[in-house]
């Protein structure tokens, strides 16, 4: 499968009601509680999904928080499909978001993830993100890793195009 066949897309309330149903089985846990409501009605603009053939195979939840010198893009959590893993999927659904973010004024991204999620670590160091290490980040004891990436401000490269 290319990545001609793949189609990102912003999330819609039907989009949410697939994810609630299928995030335990692609994350192989109970996780459904990391999809709250929230991040489709209040927090849920800038949420992704990428598709085949009206096939629903990955999605992003995301969100714009408030951040120094300016708006955040916030991914908060990312699911692919089992089958669909390492084709193109993730790389098209933070581009979506990337998109979506620099249109609404953001000056960088921001995730956070687990020490040891290595995939984790890979995937966003090849899409140009930084990790640091932040201990007691998510409480005492317990470190996370903070990705970000700076983004260009959309103003200065439109104005540059005309």
């Amino acid at each position: 499968m290319s990545t001609s066949e793949l189609t990102a897309r912003p999330l819609t309330k039907a989009d949410y009601d697939r994810i609630v149903r299928v995030i335990d089985d692609w994350w192989g846990g109970p996780t459904g509680t990391l999809a709250h409501p929230i991040f489709f009605y209040e927090l849920g603009e800038l949420g992704r999904v990428v598709e085949t053939g009206g096939r629903l195979v990955g999605f992003l939840f995301g969100f714009v928080a408030p951040g120094r010198p300016g708006p955040v893009g916030y991914v908060h959590l990312v699911g692919i499909h089992p089958e669909y893993r390492r084709r193109g999927v993730g790389s098209m659904l933070y581009a979506s978001f990337e998109k979506a973010c620099a249109t609404a004024g953001c000056r960088s991204l921001k995730a956070i993830t687990t020490t040891a999620n290595e995939g984790s670590v890979h995937f966003h160091a090849a899409l140009g993100w930084t990790a640091q290490r932040i201990e007691d980040y998510a409480g005492p004891g317990r470190a996370r890793l903070v990705f970000s990436k700076a983004l260009g401000d959309p103003r200065a490269e439109g104005a540059a195009e005309h």
